[in-house]
């Protein structure tokens, strides 16, 4: 609630403007009863056209005051919540971007996106009701009960009977319900999970004919959702329909002791229907104020969801010692670009080592080849040169310098990186190319791409740099996506180059050519070819052979061929006899 203070505090006017106009409406609206009071014991009992006129005039006149006031305060309410749900996201998002992999991993994308957006629409929706009935409910409430002792104060008495017990059923079911609809919110976040999961799998999902088996799934996940939301809407209907019940009762005791007040001549029927009038307007102000609750209750639960985001604190802190940006790295004599020492590593303290004891050097201007099988570690290895994840154990160093002791804004600075999976945004292919280097000149791009093999399928779209790309590359192949990714790394000119298996939808000769390019154009610059081919990888300076996370191997492809096992395996499966001495296969 602190945090949510310090956002009203940057619109403070309109926060207080808000509460303050729908007081004044309040207390117009206060005087209603009084004036209809005075209509009935003078204008109609003495039969004075005039005085109804006039009382019917101020009537009027007051409806139009409060109508004013009633705007005036929606306004307010409105911009403040607004302002409010606009900050909050704006610093959710950047607050998101600060967590390292290790957070975003642990959260999940569709919890942090239905907290971004669902979460923060509920807590906006709740300061604006707030804001107008906050004060004016119990104003108008306490302003009633105070008014109705002013007509008298024995008529009065079922007023302090009603209201405290008006309170308690009204925060009783606060108390209960709050729980339940932070269930319902985490109900929400499996749905969520469930659709965008389905949605961006659309092609696996009917490619294997799983449409029903899907959506029985969904409908199971919606069903629970539903009934959570039924379970306690329940118990949200009982407020409307007990309060209805209390306050009839208070109307039933007003008219049963006014009518002797009235039949011995103590009060006037216009005071009878004044304290009548006063108890109705209880009864519509408890009504707004239950919807109040329920929509604070909802409010509330996504608050603290939202809340418990900003609580977290990133793992990898964007602090430390700069590298020198205009240096590049490897420029001292005989330091190494990139050192692995004595390295293990897990994405929790809990689960099994991905790597264990990974030692070697890459020295600027190398190109550093890693191959072995599925879920042996290679892109956890290179993840960790730009300090994506922290090691438990071992250190990482880059250019010399413990990574754990060097602000990884200035690390990625030197660093490319193409991962795995091709990401692009949308946008114009210009704006994807800038994202490494926002100054990169348009003819540095078409170099980029041409080394990537990229420019021939970019000419021929025949829209250049102002080629449109759709969201998450969808109007381009899986191999053009790869290519430009690639570019976009180059265009940074970064000292590291790591591509992450970042040519698996190329064909050979496009890879090939692809390999050929970056040796010849990409020089003095350390190079990481991860991958699964050994065609990609068995040119390069040196090659890391992993096999469960340790490191099976490392050397050249005729040294690996000659001397290690797992190397053998991996050559004899994808290579012709005449590149794989026969002796070797069979040894295996």
């Amino acid at each position: 609630m602190k945090r949510l203070l310090t956002y009203l505090k940057r619109h403070p006017l309109a926060t207080l403007f808000a509460p303050l106009f729908k007081m004044l409406e309040a207390s117009f609206e206060l005087f209603v009863p009084l004036v209809v009071a005075k209509m009935i014991d003078i204008g109609i009992y003495q039969k004075n056209a005039g005085y109804l006129w006039r009382m019917g005039a101020l009537l009027v006149l007051l409806g139009i005051i409060g109508f004013g006031f009633a705007i005036t305060a929606q306004y307010f309410a409105a911009k403040s919540a607004v302002s409010t749900g606009r900050d909050l996201r704006n610093d959710l998002f950047a607050h998101i971007n600060t967590l390292s992999f290790k957070e975003i991993d642990t959260l999940g994308t569709s919890t942090l996106i239905n907290r971004m957006t669902n979460d923060i629409n509920q807590v906006q929706n709740g300061i604006n009701m707030f804001l107008r009935l906050f004060l004016r409910s119990p104003f108008v409430v306490f302003g009633a009960m105070v008014m109705a002792f002013t007509v008298d104060a024995k008529a009065a008495i079922p007023f302090v009977i009603v209201i405290p017990a008006l309170a308690v059923v009204v925060f009783a079911i606060l108390l209960i319900t709050m729980p339940l609809y932070k269930n319902v919110q985490k109900q929400l976040d499996d749905v969520l999970l469930s659709t965008r999961e389905n949605l961006l799998g659309i092609r696996v999902v009917r490619a294997f004919n799983r449409q029903e088996s899907e959506m029985e799934s969904f409908g199971k996940k919606s069903s629970r959702l539903f009934f959570r939301q039924i379970h306690v809407g329940k118990i949200s209907a009982l407020l409307n329909p007990v309060t209805y019940v209390i306050i009839n009762l208070g109307i039933i005791a007003i008219l049963w002791s006014g009518g002797n007040q009235v039949y011995l001549g103590r009060l006037t029927q216009g005071q009878v229907i004044a304290l009548i009038n006063y108890m109705s307007q209880i009864l519509v102000e408890l009504i707004k104020l239950a919807n109040l609750i329920i929509l604070l209750s909802k409010a509330i639960a996504s608050l603290n969801r939202v809340n418990n985001i900003f609580d977290m604190q990133p793992s990898i802190k964007e602090e430390g010692a700069f590298l020198a940006s205009k240096t590049p790295i490897g420029s001292i004599a005989g330091t190494a670009a990139v050192e692995f020492k004595n390295v293990s590593f897990s994405y929790n303290e809990t689960a099994k080592e991905v790597l264990s004891n990974i030692t070697f050097k890459a020295m600027p201007g190398q190109t550093i080849g890693i191959i072995g099988g599925t879920g042996s570690g290679k892109s956890s290895l290179v993840n960790l040169i730009p300090r994506f994840y922290d090691v438990q154990n071992g250190s990482v160093e880059v250019d010399g310098g413990n990574v754990k002791t060097l602000n990884p804004v200035s690390i990625r600075k030197h660093i490319g990186m193409v991962p795995q999976k091709a990401q692009l945004f949308k946008g114009t292919l210009r704006e994807n190319m800038r994202w490494g280097r926002k100054n990169a000149t348009d003819e540095e791009i078409y170099q980029a791409l041409e080394i990537a093999q990229a420019k021939e399928f970019v000419d021929s779209k025949d829209q250049g740099l102002d080629l449109m790309i759709e969201q998450n590359g969808s109007n381009l192949s899986g191999g053009q996506k790869q290519r430009l990714t690639i570019a976009r790394a180059l265009v940074k000119n970064p000292d590291i180059l790591i591509l992450d298996d970042s040519a698996s939808a190329l064909d050979f000769a496009t890879d090939a050519r692809l390999r050929k390019a970056i040796k010849q154009q990409i020089q003095n610059r350390t190079v990481f070819l991860v991958s699964q081919r050994v065609s990609t990888i068995r040119n390069a300076d040196q090659i890391l052979v992993l096999d469960d996370g340790t490191l099976a191997g490392i050397g050249t492809h005729e040294e690996l061929l000659r001397e290690n096992e797992v190397y053998q395996e991996i050559c004899a499966s994808q290579l012709s006899k005449e590149e794989v001495p026969y002796s070797v296969k069979t040894a295996n």
